[in-house]
């Protein structure tokens, strides 16, 4: 009997640490989901939505639309939003001559992206082309960066007579092993990714985000537009999840497009920076420039993944040269050497 009441007391206290643990646990992550919540709510009054809004077969789009002449479309790759293009000024450029539409992607900005869909570049762009042909666009060009690209590449697989041309920004093209998708997708798991989306994910995806903003950059500089950008907008939870889940999907869908790529006859130009570090650029851009002989190229020395930051007269240049041959010039042409002037931003 001593020799039980011996055990007993001594196992008790071994009980204590591990219930101390599960508490600390479970208030660490309260306080998380309490500051997440704030933090959302604070980015969101102060970033409304400053486009239109649309619904497509139920989903809510946001875009924003300007100009005037032929269309041009402009689709974002993951972690950004349209805003991406209207902040840094390439919007406002291009709206001088195109009628230029900028759609926030299911699950970005102000867009919704229902779960009960998978949000494929094929489902997303069978989406996008209805809501171009809501919006009164008969043919359109379109521009489409990193994970936008195989967006803007199902688009014209899909609807050919609509899309008449494609200007490709740092695209990723082939499926190739990449060493970030398992923890960038860790979001997108059920449960335990909602768990995350709500808590840590923001706070962590906060702490690592001026490492982040370079490595997207490098080599180049971040740029003042992008350093003006809340990043709280673009780490709140369904964000997150909708950039969890295209890092999720990115190498499968990749595997589907590599197969058609040879049906594309529209005319297209590709463009990447020599030094982007989140895709290499002849794996990718130079592969499918090899692919699709009557592509046009354009690798820009010293510059990082971010084209539409780093590289705006380029590509006002290359929409100019688009637009020509796929027969859908405007009456006035851009000028790609035109000075953007931009103010000075806070630090990150």
């Amino acid at each position: 009997m001593e020799n039980m009441l011996r055990d007993i007391s001594y196992d008790k206290p071994r009980g204590f640490p591990t219930r101390t643990v599960a508490a600390l646990t479970v208030g660490a992550l309260a306080a998380s989901w309490l500051t997440v919540r704030n933090r959302t709510a604070k980015a969101e009054r102060d970033n409304p939505p400053a486009g239109r809004f649309i619904e497509i077969e139920g989903v809510r789009l946001h875009y924003f639309e300007q100009g005037e002449g032929p269309t041009l479309l402009l689709l974002h790759g993951t972690v950004v939003s349209a805003d991406d293009f209207r902040a840094n000024g390439l919007l406002e450029r291009l709206s001088q001559s195109f009628h230029v539409i900028a759609i926030d992607r299911p699950g970005f900005g102000h867009s919704d992206r229902p779960r009960a869909t998978s949000w494929t570049p094929h489902a997303q762009a069978r989406l996008l082309l209805l809501a171009l042909r809501h919006l009164g666009a008969d043919q359109s060009l379109v521009l489409g960066h990193s994970w936008g690209t195989m967006v803007a590449v199902e688009m014209a697989l899909q609807a050919p007579e609509t899309i008449a041309g494609l200007l490709l920004l740092s695209g990723y093209y082939y499926p190739s092993a990449r060493l970030d998708v398992p923890i960038a997708a860790m979001p997108a798991i059920p449960v335990l990714g909602d768990l995350m989306r709500f808590t840590v994910s923001p706070l962590l995806g906060r702490l690592a985000w001026p490492l982040a903003a370079k490595g997207m950059f490098s080599p180049s500089e971040v740029t003042e537009s992008f350093r003006r950008e809340d990043p709280w907008m673009l780490l709140r939870p369904g964000q997150v999840r909708a950039t969890a889940e295209e890092a999720a999907l990115m190498v499968g869908a990749a595997a589907a497009l590599e197969k058609r790529y040879g049906e594309l006859r529209m005319p297209i130009s590709l463009m990447a920076g020599e030094g982007d570090r989140v895709i290499d650029p002849d794996s990718h851009t130079g592969r499918l420039h090899r692919d699709v002989p009557h592509s046009e190229l354009t690798l820009l020395p010293g510059l990082g993944h971010m084209m539409q930051h780093l590289a705006q007269d380029q590509i006002v240049d290359a929409v100019n040269d688009l637009a020509e041959r796929a027969g859908m010039a405007p009456s006035i042409a851009l000028n790609g050497a035109a000075p953007y002037r931009q103010e000075p931003a806070p630090p990150m």
